[in-house]
């Protein structure tokens, strides 16, 4: 499923041709994707104005003229593209090969400077789902969820007060979306590799008994951040199913340094351990015994 920079990778991609546009036109080719479609959805869309393309956790906001918001969650292979183009100067390309009856939402727009195009919402296997609210921050999906990565609340002090007396394991408390919004299985693994930590390391123990965060959160923090903006720059990871706005693919997967890699030598300088592979809440885990640390 996309993580972050994946969804941020598509943010990015749609913003600039969505953003000032007049959605003129709406289609619903079925009734439903992982949940039924909104009521009114077309009626809601048409004749409005894209004021932006935001993102909150693995969540796409377009924001309309007309004070509501369509949320979208683009589940295991759901993709926004244009029909007419990709975006201008794409990092990377390929031929898209759309398959019609995967094609279930679709929008004629007009935008001041690029003119008139159809973007088209397409899903396979249908866990993707579209939601639509007049206050978003009142959505479910949204309450409750933890400081963005990339934001300044999110540092070693916050992550203390969250772990401070938890016996879960560091790796499931990262994934709690309450902690840290955004965060997934791929880039939690490749910042704890960074960080130096055992993914199996209650997160309580990298806490003082005074509440007070160890050292090595100020390492956590900054590896996640790092592990962000890197797969971002690159257009996310590809592994399987992602596409981007264009209809291309991340390249962070190729700079995996332990997800995927069961058996491969460690790429940390100077350490001579080997990838590891485990398996902690019905999902895999990738570490390097040799340099990643218990505290």
């Amino acid at each position: 499923m996309p993580e972050l920079p994946e969804v941020e990778t598509v943010r990015r991609g749609l913003a600039p041709w969505l953003e000032g546009a007049r959605i003129e036109a709406v289609t619903v080719n079925r009734p439903d994707l992982r949940f039924p479609f909104p009521a009114g959805l077309k009626e809601a869309l048409e004749g409005q104005t894209i004021l932006s393309v935001g993102r909150r956790a693995k969540y796409l906001l377009i924001a309309l003229s007309n004070g509501k918001t369509v949320l979208s969650h683009l589940g295991m292979t759901g993709s926004w593209r244009f029909a007419e183009h990709g975006i201008d100067k794409p990092p990377r390309y390929y031929e898209v090969e759309p398959v019609p009856k995967h094609d279930h939402l679709f929008w004629t727009i007009s935008h001041p400077q690029h003119g008139r195009s159809h973007l088209i919402y397409a899903d396979p296997r249908r866990f993707g789902f579209i939601d639509l609210y007049y206050d978003v921050s009142e959505s479910p999906y949204l309450k409750g969820l933890g400081p963005e990565p990339l934001g300044n609340d999110f540092n070693a002090a916050a992550m203390a007060a969250s772990f401070a007396g938890k016996k879960a394991p560091i790796k499931a408390a990262l994934l709690d979306q309450r902690v840290v919004a955004g965060l997934g299985n791929i880039y939690v693994a490749e910042a704890l590799h960074r960080a130096h930590i055992l993914p199996t390391v209650l997160a309580g123990r990298l806490v003082t008994p005074k509440g007070k965060p160890k050292p090595v959160l100020e390492d956590l923090a900054q590896a996640v951040r790092q592990v962000l903006i890197e797969a971002i720059e690159v257009g996310g990871s590809t592994l399987r199913d992602f596409r981007n706005a264009e209809g291309g693919s991340g390249y962070f997967q190729h700079r995996f340094a332990v997800y995927d890699r069961e058996g491969e030598p460690c790429p940390t300088p100077l350490c001579t351990g080997a990838i590891e592979r485990i398996v902690q809440s019905g999902r895999s885990t990738f570490f390097c015994p040799a340099c990643q640390k218990k505290f």
